[in-house]
C-alpha cells in the first residue's frame, strides 16, 4: 500500500491522501476579487486527485497584497467573488479546500512576475505605501516601508480575524497562515527585518509575539473543529538571520496554541540569501521539526517524482508532501503518481473513460458502460 495515498487527519480535517496542492499566486484578481481565471485555475486543480487544495496567498487588507492583482479576503465583494468559484468546485469535486491568509508587508506593492516583479513607485497609479515591523526596505534602492505602530498592529490582528470569519462563511475546511517567504509575519520573526526596540522586537520571544498573536486571532475566529496551521520559512539562508533552531521554538509555541501542522518552506526575506537548490532540499527542515515538536509536517520544494514523495513519507521525514510548480506543469500529477505506485485515486466521473487499459483499478469507484 502506498503511503502517499494513505489518508491523513489534520486536526478535524480528513484528507483522502497526502498530496497537497500548495498555494500559488496567480496575480489575476481585480481589486482583490477572484476572476474567471481563478475559476479555471482552481477548477482544474480541484480535479487533480490531490488530498487538499490550498488557494493562493490571500491578503487580509488591501495594502497586504503582493501586487495590485493579488487575491484578497477583506471585503464583501472579495467574499462574493470567491464564493462563486467555491460553489463551482463543490458542485463537481469533493476535494477539501483551505485558504492561505497573508500580508506581504514590505514586499507588497510589487509588479507581477511577468512584469519584472519590481517595487511599484509610490507615485505610480497602482503603488502604495508598504508596512513592516521596521522601516527597512527589502532591497537596495527601494522605498522603505512604514514601521507599524500599535494602532497598525491592532488593525492587522483584526484584519486576519475578519478574513478568518469570511473563510468560515465560505466553507473553507482549513486555514494556513503565511509566516514564510519574507512576507509580513516572517519579517517580524527574522532579525534581518525586525529591528524594533519595543515588545515586538529584539529577543526571540519578542519577535515571536506578533505572529503568535495573529495565530491566536485567527484560531479564535475560525470554527474550533476546523484546523489552522502555519507555513514557515525554516531558514533565511543568510548568516545571522532566521534559522531552524528559532523555527523549532516558534513551532513549539504554535503547538501550544492549537496549531494543527507546519508547512515547511524557506527563504524569501533577503535578496542576499544563498539557497543550495536540489531535489527535496527543504525536506530535512520538515524532518527535524516533525521529530522535535511532534507536529505533522508538510514537505515542499523540488519534490517532482512519485517515488521521491513516497520515500519522504516512508522514511518518516514528513506526513504529507506539497507541490506547486509541479502541479502547474502537470495538473494530473496525483493520477500519474498513483499509476506509478500501484494506488488508486479519485477522478471526476466525466473522465473515467480516460483510465488506461493496463490500469483497470486506477480510478476509485470507476464504472463505464455505453450502448
Amino acid at each position: 500500500m502506498s503511503l502517499l495515498f494513505e489518508p491523513l487527519d489534520l486536526g478535524g480535517l480528513h484528507l483522502p491522501n497526502r498530496i497537497i496542492v500548495a498555494p500559488m499566486c496567480q496575480y489575476s484578481a481585480e481589486e482583490g476579487s477572484a476572476t474567471d481565471w481563478h475559476m479555471m485555475h482552481l477548477g482544474q486543480l480541484a480535479m487533480s486527485g490531490a488530498g487538499l487544495l490550498i488557494t493562493e496567498a490571500t491578503a487580509v487588507t488591501p495594502e497586504g497584497r503582493i501586487s495590485p492583482r493579488d487575491l484578497g479576503l477583506y471585503s464583501d465583494a472579495n467574499e462574493a467573488a470567491l464564493a462563486r468559484v467555491i460553489a463551482a468546485i463543490r458542485a463537481y469535486s469533493p476535494l477539501p479546500l483551505a485558504t492561505q491568509l497573508a500580508h506581504a508587508g514590505r514586499k507588497a506593492s510589487s509588479r507581477a512576475p511577468w512584469e519584472g516583479g519590481a517595487q511599484i513607485p509610490l507615485d505610480a497609479p497602482e503603488g502604495w505605501e508598504t508596512l513592516a515591523p521596521s522601516a527597512l526596505p527589502h532591497g537596495e534602492g527601494e522605498v522603505p516601508p512604514r514601521a507599524l505602530d500599535e494602532v497598525g498592529l491592532e488593525r492587522l490582528r483584526q484584519g486576519f480575524a475578519e478574513a478568518a470569519r469570511r473563510a468560515a462563511r465560505l466553507g473553507f475546511e482549513g486555514i494556513e497562515i503565511h509566516m514564510a517567504h519574507g512576507y509580513l509575519l516572517h519579517q517580524f520573526l527574522s532579525p534581518l527585518s525586525n529591528r524594533r526596540e519595543d515588545a515586538y522586537g529584539g529577543a526571540l520571544e519578542k519577535r515571536l509575539r506578533f505572529p503568535l498573536e495573529v495565530f491566536e486571532a485567527v484560531r479564535s475566529a475560525f470554527p474550533a473543529e476546523r484546523p489552522v496551521w502555519v507555513r514557515v520559512s525554516a531558514s533565511d539562508w543568510v548568516e545571522g538571520g532566521w534559522d531552524l533552531e528559532q523555527t523549532i521554538t516558534l513551532c513549539q509555541a504554535l503547538k501550544a496554541k492549537g496549531c494543527a501542522a507546519i508547512h515547511v518552506s524557506s527563504g524569501g526575506v533577503s535578496p542576499k540569501q544563498q539557497i543550495p537548490l536540489g531535489p527535496g532540499y527543504q525536506v530535512p527542515f520538515a524532518e527535524r521539526i516533525k521529530a522535535e515538536t511532534g507536529l505533522p509536517t508538510i514537505a515542499v520544494g523540488l519534490i517532482t517524482e512519485a517515488e521521491q514523495a513516497e520515500a519522504i513519507l516512508a522514511e518518516g521525514k514528513a506526513d504529507a508532501v506539497a507541490l506547486a510548480r509541479g502541479l502547474l506543469y502537470d495538473p494530473r500529477w496525483p493520477w500519474h503518481a498513483a499509476a506509478k505506485l500501484g494506488a488508486q485515486v479519485a477522478a471526476p466521473k466525466q473522465y473515467w473513460r480516460s483510465q488506461p487499459r493496463e490500469l483497470k483499478d486506477l480510478f476509485l469507484s470507476a464504472t463505464t458502460g455505453q450502448r
